[in-house]
């Protein structure tokens, strides 16, 4: 990996995990469905332009309801997900979850695609669950949170539902969208996802006028966290491989933990830290960055 593509990863890792501070930030007045609709309306602005400067207007045309389609589970659904369980778990578990897409993606490609996982990735997938296990199991109580009313147990099953939806989105990409320029998908499923939540989220506006820290947090995540995220994760595509840029997941629990405990005074226990640990450790091997070597009998 060239010096720039680290610059890219590490630049990218940084910006997704401050996404769950800003998601935080801006649910607490927007509301669930407005803080995922603001968010992919905003990238759909910012994006726009870009696509039809770079010629692919014409491109777009052919495949728009394709791309629109899935931005349904790309960003619609998995956005509207992860705003609501952070209104009753931490940014940094939140995170640690997330991490669990390419685990997920993997199981849903031997499902959907037939992409049989070999023998080391079989075993990540079996670790993987096991520390996804162990931490929904520390957030398994259904009694509602003294502050948001809803329970954690809830909030874990909706990152968990949203990792599903991002896997489900991963495969129907390489099937259905194969070829298409990355800006063309990434702009078209922000527009997909903000044509299914323009009318429920106004229905369901927020009573009051949101204050300037909450729109300031849907800008940054609408641009920085959407948009120019999306930039940087398709140029680390092209530069360094799909492999390497699926690595950045990993690293974005760290900055979210980071974020969390420096700018909203969230606890990191140690059974996050170990537990988080098994599922990076998990995905890894269930996505093949990480291999065991098979074992060979001495002579």
């Amino acid at each position: 990996m060239s010096f720039a593509s680290i610059i890219d990863f590490v630049v990218l890792a940084a910006i997704w995990g401050a996404s769950f501070l800003f998601m935080r930030l801006a649910v607490v007045e927007f509301g669930v469905v407005g803080t995922a609709a603001m968010r992919v309306a905003i990238a759909t602005v910012f994006l726009a332009p870009l696509m039809l400067a770079k010629g692919h207007g014409a491109v777009f045309r052919r495949a728009w309801w394709k791309v629109c389609l899935v931005g349904v589970l790309n960003s619609a659904l998995p956005f509207m997900l992860f705003a609501f369980a952070l209104l009753s778990i931490t940014t940094g578990l939140s995170a640690i979850l997330n991490a669990t897409v390419p685990l997920f993606g993997a199981l849903v490609a031997w499902w959907w695609l037939k992409d049989r996982p070999t023998g080391s990735r079989v075993l990540g997938l079996v670790i993987g669950f096991g520390g996804v296990a162990a931490l929904a199991w520390d957030k398994a109580s259904f009694k509602p949170d003294a502050v948001s009313g809803i329970a954690p147990a809830w909030a874990v099953l909706a990152c968990l539902l949203a990792t599903v939806c991002y896997a489900f989105a991963a495969s129907a990409t390489k099937r259905y969208l194969t070829g298409l320029p990355p800006l063309v998908t990434a702009t078209g499923s922000q527009l997909g996802a903000t044509l299914l939540l323009a009318l429920p989220a106004l229905w369901l506006r927020p009573e009051q006028m949101p204050g300037a820290q909450a729109w300031l947090a849907l800008a940054v995540l609408g641009v920085l966290c959407t948009g120019v995220a999306y930039i940087l994760y398709f140029r680390l595509i092209e530069q360094a491989g799909p492999a390497r840029a699926l690595a950045v997941t990993f690293a974005i629990p760290v900055f979210a933990i980071l974020y969390g405990a420096l700018f909203l005074g969230e606890r990191v226990t140690p059974w996050m830290l170990v537990w988080g640990a098994v599922v990076l450790l998990g995905t890894a091997l269930s996505t093949g960055l990480l291999k065991i070597p098979a074992l060979r009998p001495q002579t």
